[in-house]
Formats: structure tokens, C-alpha cells, sequence
């Protein structure tokens, strides 16, 4: 799914920026690149490697070289950079910005922003927001829960169950971070997943109806995005097929490029579901960290065999 980008209105209102001009672009522009521009060699006049669609960020170094040059001077490093048509210009450590710079900005309708922090904090936060925004993402049907830590994705065909294992998991104690939808990221090579906002927090269940866990359990009982570590898949239970009693095999799911060990649960009167995902997810962490009961057992049923 194409990613659409980040407005500069909205890069404004989540980093609380001040706004020192309001370019025509400023409700409309949106950033597609997660790297900034420190427009050092630019403001030089050498503009032959210069990508336009960055984010702009001006810090202490860019500053004190400006404060070495004449009015006349700075309004043409200025007048350079805004016609190139940039998304906006940052201005780090609230420092003071040069007047050539506000009327070069207001006659190329640039946005220029001002923000507290320094070049280097603030570039870091805005990349690792710009990397989560402009991640790879698809959306699921599922239940995602927060369980020990561990990320488990509930899967399985419509009124198999999901939703009821994952009320009594929230009675355990344990988090909800999506149901019905999950929308998954691919972010730094892990898989992150979260509700879409017109749903999150809510819970279907049949005969029932939509409840709204956060009212009904309160803040612990809820989680805003978590990574994918273990999909669990609920099936009705088939006489005729084979379903592994050892779990020796690993087995895999691909999401987004990653392999995610999946294990399949069948379904059937009697069975205490949410126990079962709560052991899975513990034993899924257990096999992550190099501990695998089942090769275990396999080779003390080895040595036993070797002494006979």
C-alpha cells in the first residue's frame, strides 16, 4: 500500500513547531523522504546534488556562517533555496531567524518552522517518524494482543473464536492493540501492528455486540501498537488431518518479506483457547531466547535409546 506521506501541517502539530511563515503549500505539501538536508554547500550556491523534496534543516554551523556574510548575501543564499520549491525550511535551537530569510520565504511562499530542540535531536526524531510513516504497510484480518511481551497475532476464519480468546486473555491481564483489522508495518526489518483508528480499542462479539475495552478495563488493558512476533491460527478441528503433538518442526508465515513462526490451534468444544495462546506465546519466547522443549525432550528420548 502506497504511503500517501506527512503533511507539514500535521509534522507542526505533533512536534509542536512554531510557525515564523505559512507557505501556500503548508496545509497541502507532504514529505515523502525520510532524510533530511542540512543545506550547508548549498547556501554556498552549489546546488548540483541537491534533492528538493527534503525536509531543510538549518542548525548551529549553517547559522554561524550566515552571521558572517552581509544582508545582501544572505538574501541571495536564501533566494536560492526557496526557489528551488523545498516543503519547508527548520530552524533548530530557537535560534534567531535572519529577516532575509522571512522575506525571502514570504515572496517564494516557503514555509519556515522553528523548533526547540537540537539539529541533532530533532533530525533523529524526525527520521525515525519519517521511517514508521512511509513503511511498507497491509492490513489483516485478525486480533493482535500483547501477551507476556510477546506480540501475537490471532488469525482464523470469521466466528472461529478470535475475538472471545482474546477477552479472556484481557481478563488475564493481558493487552489489546487490534481487532477485526490489523495494520502492519514493516519498520526497521521488524513487523509492527496496530488498530486503524476508527476501530482501535473496540471488540466485536457475537450476540453482544461492539464493546469498547479501554471503558470497560481500563488503560492496562490496552496497547497502541506492538511488534508481530507469533501468529497463532485458530481452525476448526478436522478428524481427517494431522496436527503436530511435538512442535519439533518450526514452522513459518511470510508478512511483508518476514518470516513469522505461525502455529496452528484447532478448535473444538472443550478446548480453553486463551490457555493455549498464552502457553504458545511463552513457549514462543522460550524459542527465541534458545530454549525448544520439544528438541529437548527428542534428545533425552535419544540418549535413553543409545543406553538400551
Amino acid at each position: 500500500m502506497k504511503n500517501p506521506g506527512l503533511k507539514i501541517s500535521d509534522l507542526v502539530s505533533s512536534y509542536n513547531m512554531e510557525v515564523l511563515n505559512c507557505g501556500d503549500a503548508y496545509e497541502t505539501a507532504a514529505l515523502t523522504i525520510s532524510d533530511v538536508n542540512r543545506p550547508g554547500m548549498q547556501l554556498h550556491g552549489f546546488y548540483d546534488y541537491f534533492d528538493p523534496d527534503r525536509l531543510q534543516v538549518l542548525g548551529k554551523a549553517e547559522t554561524m556562517y550566515l552571521k558572517g556574510l552581509t544582508s545582501e548575501q544572505r538574501k541571495v543564499c536564501f533566494d536560492g533555496l526557496f526557489s528551488r520549491n523545498i516543503p519547508a525550511l527548520v530552524i533548530c535551537r530557537e535560534m534567531e531567524c535572519y529577516p532575509e530569510c522571512l522575506e525571502s520565504a514570504q515572496s517564494h511562499s516557503c514555509t519556515v518552522l522553528r523548533v526547540k530542540e537540537t539539529t541533532v535531536d530533532f533530525t533523529s526524531r524526525f527520521i525515525e517518524t519519517m521511517n514508521h510513516v512511509l513503511a511498507p504497510c497491509i492490513t489483516r484480518h485478525g486480533v493482535l494482543m500483547d501477551i507476556h511481551g510477546e506480540g501475537v497475532m490471532i488469525t482464523g476464519d470469521s466466528g472461529v473464536g478470535k475475538s472471545e480468546t482474546a477477552i479472556e486473555l484481557i481478563r488475564r491481564g493481558h493487552r489489546l492493540v487490534a481487532d477485526d483489522a490489523v495494520e502492519i508495518r514493516l519498520v526497521s526489518d521488524q513487523l509492527m501492528g496496530q488498530a486503524p483508528e476508527l476501530i482501535r480499542h473496540y471488540i466485536e462479539l457475537r450476540g453482544i455486540g461492539v464493546i469498547d475495552v479501554r471503558q470497560l478495563f481500563g488503560l492496562i488493558s490496552i496497547k497502541l501498537e506492538s511488534r508481530i512476533d507469533l501468529v497463532v491460527h485458530l481452525e476448526q478441528w478436522d478428524e481427517k488431518k494431522f496436527y503436530d503433538r511435538l512442535g519439533i518442526d518450526d514452522h513459518y508465515t511470510d508478512i511483508l518479506g518476514v518470516q513469522v513462526p505461525i502455529v496452528t490451534i484447532p478448535v473444538r468444544p472443550g478446548r480453553n483457547l486463551a490457555s493455549i495462546v498464552d502457553v504458545a506465546a511463552m513457549n514462543n519466547r522460550h524459542r527465541r531466547y534458545g530454549f525448544n522443549a520439544a528438541a529437548e525432550l527428542a534428545r533425552r528420548v535419544d540418549e535413553q535409546a543409545d543406553r538400551l
